[in-house]
């Protein structure tokens, strides 16, 4: 081409957890089962979802008004509820012109990043989302800016860690805090994320908070909003959304709330150009805006979701029964959200291991997939998927030292979850005694 096409940091946009589906492909091409442990969509795992939900879409259409374009921002009247759900939980309060509708999460936090300057950076909890890390990388055209979180504590972050590269790192302008997290499946205590604000604080930070698990806890767990703990000590943003809740992750339907936007000119300025860039494209998502009142002020509504987290929570306990004692892991239980990740210890993996099968077509794939100097991690997914058809995201795809990798907690079929998490563990043991 006559000039360069992309920018500096653009090889940073990848995505493991979606990538791996390529392999997973081409092995259902050979007839290969595959048990779809990459991503967190719960319908993909069999959940069935309740017949008043569909009734409460299915009036909704029934209205001409349904079809036509909302207001930029998203709905007057649901983002008044939405503010009053905020207010209800006693903390930072906000209006209905605190909240901005975007097209799922996904595309709140590639706006959210793609407004601040290049040099202005967030730093975000290592082992990181991808959407978040690959966004905040590439629009800094450099690799992300991690704190620690501690496989050995918990998945406690490091706030050490944290402190010290804030501290040190001027152009750090912000923290994101994923609560509850994903990949690690930990809750915040109230002491930490009081932390958290202390640090921000003292260096003149806003906090980014993604909560889109937040009422996904079970384990005698329960999270604590950004709007709880935040105060006016801080500006900070919340990204909520009803992908998962509801769950409905086709609606493509999340949210901004800003909090403390007032109180300082330069983070006021950022929120409304958020605002702007949602003008811009004209309409916001409808029919999943109408939906959110009625289906989330229905009295089922909380009778679902208890429901929902009592599933996740036996799930979790039965992973656990299956993976806890293995010597070569370690192994968390998980309070929230519906993943857990599972970390190899030092010096368990080396590059000669390998799971055995007969299928010379797998063989041939596995000769293709296996390169010298892939992660250690890595190596044993892609085996993991192409013998057994298990497809799992390695963590050292999400921007992480660590190896190892997360598995979700969603399906809702038993047999195929004991069978799943059965043969993850015979894998596991006998991919590391095999070298």
């Amino acid at each position: 081409m006559r000039q360069q096409l992309l920018r500096a940091g653009a090889d940073e946009l990848s995505y493991e957890i979606r990538g791996i589906v390529k392999k997973a492909e081409e092995l259902q091409q050979l007839g290969k089962k595959i048990y779809w442990e990459n991503i967190g969509d719960p319908i993909q795992k069999n959940l069935k979802v309740p017949e008043w939900m569909k009734a409460t879409l299915i009036e909704i259409l029934k209205d001409d008004q349904s079809y036509g374009y909302s207001h930029s921002k998203g709905l007057l009247e649901t983002r008044k509820f939405l503010a009053k759900l905020t207010n209800d939980r006693r903390g930072t309060q906000i209006t209905a012109e605190d909240i901005t509708f975007f097209n799922g999460l996904g595309d709140a936090i590639a706006k959210l990043y793609q407004y601040l300057l290049p040099t202005s950076r967030v730093i975000g909890p290592s082992p990181a989302y991808s959407t978040h890390s690959s966004a905040e990388a590439a629009h800094a055209n450099h690799e992300p800016i991690t704190y620690n979180l501690i496989p050995e504590n918990q998945w406690l972050p490091d706030m050490e860690d944290l402190y010290n590269k804030v501290k040190y790192n001027p152009g750090i302008v912000g923290i994101l805090i994923i609560n509850p997290d994903n990949p690690t499946g930990i809750v915040y205590s109230r002491e930490v994320l009081n932390q958290f604000v202390a640090i921000a604080k003292e260096f003149n930070l806003f906090i980014i908070s993604d909560e889109i698990y937040l009422n996904i806890t079970y384990n005698n767990s329960k999270s604590i909003a950004l709007c709880e703990y935040i105060g006016n000590q801080v500006p900070g943003i919340a990204l909520k959304g009803i992908s998962k809740e509801f769950p409905w992750p086709g609606a493509r339907c999340g949210w901004m709330e800003y909090y403390n936007r007032n109180n300082n000119n330069i983070f006021n300025g950022l929120c409304q150009t958020l605002d702007n860039a949602k003008m811009i494209e004209v309409s916001s998502t409808k029919l999943p805006q109408l939906a959110i009142p009625k289906i989330m002020s229905d009295s089922r509504y909380i009778t679902f979701r208890n429901q929902f987290n009592q599933r996740i929570e036996k799930r979790s306990n039965t992973i656990a029964t299956y993976l806890k004692d293995i010597p070569y892991i370690h192994f968390n239980e998980t309070k929230g959200a519906f993943y857990n990740t599972i970390i190899f210890k030092k010096g368990v993996l080396n590059d000669h291991q390998y799971l055995e099968t007969d299928e010379m077509a797998i063989r041939e794939l596995l000769k293709k997939w296996i390169h010298p100097n892939m992660p250690l991690d890595q190596r044993f997914v892609y085996y993991l998927l192409a013998v057994h058809g298990i497809c799992v995201v390695p963590i050292s795809s999400f921007s992480s030292s660590l190896l190892g990798f997360r598995i979700t907690l969603l399906e809702e079929n038993e047999e195929i979850l004991a069978h799943i998490f059965a043969t993850l563990r015979l894998s596991i043991t006998t991919y590391i005694g095999s070298a």
